[in-house]
């Protein structure tokens, strides 16, 4: 099992679905963070606007213009090339004139602020995403996508890894790394193969959790996960607060969680555990592993890889909708970091595809 790409939702009461392509004209994301620049220090701060370019591009023609590294370069995420999107960079000037940044501009690139920093910018700094979507090839009601998209503020949506995180081939190029047939990479390229691997897991027992409804429920032995946090803790049946975690569940304070395997023990105990080591189970790897019995989460810990939690859910934020005509609906809200827009979508039933 290797395609780690399928993705099981709560039925919808609705008939209701559609179609995206994405693009800069329907696809819009703007980059949020929890600070503002220094105003001062040795970092250029850019925000700028790209298109038909993804992150790791705009960090390469950064670097070239700015003559250093680009491990040098910093972001705090991966934005796709198939939309139009704002983030932010850090460029290390150290006692040296700063470059002219227009004349990196052209349709596909524009930068819209310059700024000094006291330092770079990290991966995973931003709060989250704000994304514009312009929806135009639907199927349904305007009352029914009403009640849809009222219920997905309400109850939110399973929160998937989106197929971005899996390319065309990184779970297949991850397999032969982990059973030791694959080419050597770089260590950049193996974080991406990791990555793709755990995210795959997780999407395993988060459908294995949707299909069996408790993706939005506390299981006895869960491993909680804070709101807005990476941190989390041990929730027995047995403890006296029971009833008050679930009440904090209602209310979004904290949520069920799934593994990103790697070494560790912080995992679950009891029914929690027993669904998802059961899932994980699954995940034996290809024909080319040899026949030890380890899976592919045994295998991610013995790389020395960190084993983590992500949270179940997602809740989607500053919710808004604007109807076109019958057929059409511009889309607004916001994602913490790490959530993706197109899982929400196809949440309602409604397909991403690239240009």
């Amino acid at each position: 099992m290797i395609s780690g790409l399928e993705r099981q939702y709560p039925r919808l009461d609705e008939d209701i679905g559609g179609v995206l392509r994405r693009g800069p004209d329907t696809f819009f994301v703007q980059e949020l963070l929890p600070f503002q620049p220094s105003g001062v220090g040795e970092h250029v701060f850019l925000h700028i606007e790209k298109c038909g370019l993804n992150t790791e591009e705009v960090a390469r023609r950064l670097a070239r213009h700015a003559g250093v590294h680009v491990r040098d370069i910093g972001y705090a995420g991966l934005k796709d090339r198939h939309a139009r999107t704002r983030q932010f960079f850090t460029v290390p000037v150290p006692g040296r004139a700063e470059p002219d940044w227009t004349v990196l501009e052209n349709e596909h690139l524009k930068i819209l602020e310059r700024h000094r920093h006291d330092r770079k910018l990290r991966r995973g700094a931003h709060l989250g995403n704000r994304f514009r979507l312009s929806l135009r090839v639907l199927r349904g009601s305007r009352r029914d996508w009403d009640v849809a998209l009222h219920r997905l503020e309400r109850l939110g949506f399973p929160n998937y890894f989106g197929g971005q995180r899996f390319g065309h081939d990184n779970l297949a190029a991850a397999a032969r790394l982990l059973a030791g047939t694959g080419q050597r990479l770089q260590r950049g390229q193996r974080g991406l193969l990791w990555s793709a691997a755990r995210s795959a897991l997780f999407n395993a027992v988060l459908t294995e959790r949707v299909r069996t409804g408790s993706w939005q429920t506390l299981l006895p032995g869960e491993r909680v996960q804070l709101e807005g946090s990476h941190s989390h803790f041990l929730a027995r049946r047995s403890d006296a607060d029971w009833s008050a975690l679930e009440a904090r569940l209602h209310a979004w304070d904290l949520h069920p969680s799934g593994p990103l395997p790697g070494s560790g023990t912080d995992g679950p105990e009891d029914e929690a555990a027993q669904v998802e080591q059961a899932a994980l189970a699954a995940w034996m790897g290809p024909p080319e592993f040899p026949e030890n019995g380890l899976s592919w989460a045994d295998r991610l810990g013995a790389q020395g890889l960190r084993a983590a939690r992500r949270a179940l859910r997602c809740r989607v934020r500053e919710c808004s909708w604007e109807w076109v005509d019958d057929e059409g609906l511009d889309l607004r809200f916001s994602l913490p970091s790490g959530s993706f827009a197109t899982v929400a979508l196809e949440a309602l039933g409604v397909q991403t595809q690239a240009r």
